[in-house]
């Protein structure tokens, strides 16, 4: 295999493979464009008083940046994948148990997001254009495009978001414009909203629905030159583009009184921005979920060839949509995401205090094939994390948060107290 048509899933990238932090940074705020993204902010929106709203905005947007800063940032200066740090770590049979939640819950998402898109594409080619076509075609249609894009990897996902964030970028300017011009702005927000989630369980709606997100960024901020592109990737991605993103998806709620994202922007005149919100977002999302899974499974399994696993994986997504299982399996994918935060908490602690020296230096003499103690810490954060979901722990109001401080403050204690 050419060095041009490699990811380096085991390895780190090359000087001549790494790139701008921009380059970078536009793939990681397309995920923000995305249509679950708009939806966060019209359901905070409609959720909690709007006085609101916008400290709740903020204060999870920060949480996601300094999380991003942290684990990007370990990524651009190791320049290694979330799933080879993982690896140091965890040790290789410790980290085998990790990648495998990695892989599994970012591939049922990536079936997740297929199934989205289809329902979506379809109202909107009823509603737009009145047009009819089968679930089963757009959603195989979508996961042959989204697999074809994973197959030519990180450059041809960078060129995808090179040429959709100034679409995506006018599609929120016009949706925000739009918004404004349906009421006064005094109007907007000084309409009440029902108090059916605090402002933790708000903040926590915008931190958990792209945690995941921040806990993989070294699988793209390790392409980073330098590595203080990292931060800011983290600071587009989040407090800004994510930031107003959720403000215009809750700006419009508010301005219409409706609590669906698709039905607002066809009552605003806007089907052609549904479509690219739906489309493109959608496209970047999901090549990503999907590259993140192939990084996952190649990091365990490296003997595997990489556009293989790629159809392969590509195929058992689209497949687990088209055959409508997932509706079974979201529950199951929610606990399995909140149960591999906590990694990032460990790898953090690892990295920054512990075995600095393990992620940069003859990593592979540094191996180890397992780590209790960063097993047991995995585990403390999984157990708070679970208890948070379920309303019996609560330490900030916000159980990935929780986690990731639970694991951290943990695996430096076992550290301390073995040394």
């Amino acid at each position: 295999m050419s060095d041009d048509s490699r990811e380096f899933a085991t390895e780190p990238v090359p000087d001549h493979r790494t790139v701008g932090w921009l380059r970078v940074g536009l793939i990681s705020a397309m995920v923000a464009f995305s249509l679950p993204t708009f939806i966060t902010g019209l359901r905070i929106a409609t959720a909690i008083p709007a006085d609101q709203v916008v400290l709740s905005l903020l204060f999870g947007s920060l949480l996601l940046t300094v999380i991003g800063c942290i684990t990007g940032s370990i990524g651009a200066r190791t320049r290694l994948s979330s799933y080879m740090l993982a690896r140091i770590a965890f040790g290789d049979r410790g980290a085998f148990l990790v990648n495998l939640a990695f892989a599994l819950s970012l591939l049922g998402w990536f079936g997740v997001n297929i199934d989205l898109f289809g329902d979506a594409v379809l109202r909107l080619l009823e509603d737009v254009f009145d047009v009819s076509v089968s679930a089963w075609t757009i959603e195989l249609a979508a996961g042959l495009v989204m697999t074809i894009t994973t197959v030519y990897g990180f450059r041809a996902i960078n060129f995808l978001s090179l040429l959709l964030v100034p679409v995506l970028m006018l599609v929120t300017v016009v949706l925000i414009s739009t918004s404004l011009g349906v009421r006064p702005v005094s109007e907007i927000f000084a309409a009440s909203s029902s108090a059916s989630m605090t402002l933790g369980d708000a903040i926590s709606s915008v931190v958990g629905g792209v945690i995941v997100g921040a806990v993989i960024l070294p699988d793209i901020t390790r392409f980073i030159r330098p590595w203080r592109g990292a931060l800011y990737t983290a600071f587009l991605s989040y407090l800004v583009i994510g930031f107003i993103v959720m403000g215009a998806g809750g700006l419009a709620a508010a301005a219409l009184a409706n609590d669906d994202m698709l039905d607002i922007m066809l009552v605003m005149g806007l089907g052609w921005a549904a479509f690219a919100i739906v489309i493109a977002g959608s496209w970047v999302l999901n090549s990503l979920n999907l590259y993140s899974t192939v990084l996952s499974v190649e990091a365990t399994l490296p003997r595997f060839n990489n556009r293989l696993l790629v159809a392969v994986l590509g195929a058992l997504g689209t497949a687990a949509a088209f055959l409508n299982i997932l509706d079974y399996f979201l529950t199951f994918l929610f606990y399995l995401a909140i149960v591999f935060v906590p990694v990032a908490g460990v790898i953090a602690a690892d990295y920054v205090v512990v075995r600095r020296s393990a992620y940069h230096a003859d990593r592979v003499a540094l191996q180890r094939p397992f780590a209790p103690l960063a097993m047991t810490a995995w585990a403390a954060g999984a157990l708070v994390a679970l208890l948070g979901a379920e309303g019996f722990v609560s330490l900030s109001g916000i159980a990935a948060v929780d986690a990731m401080v639970v694991a951290a403050t943990v695996y430096l204690a076992l550290m301390k107290w073995v040394a």
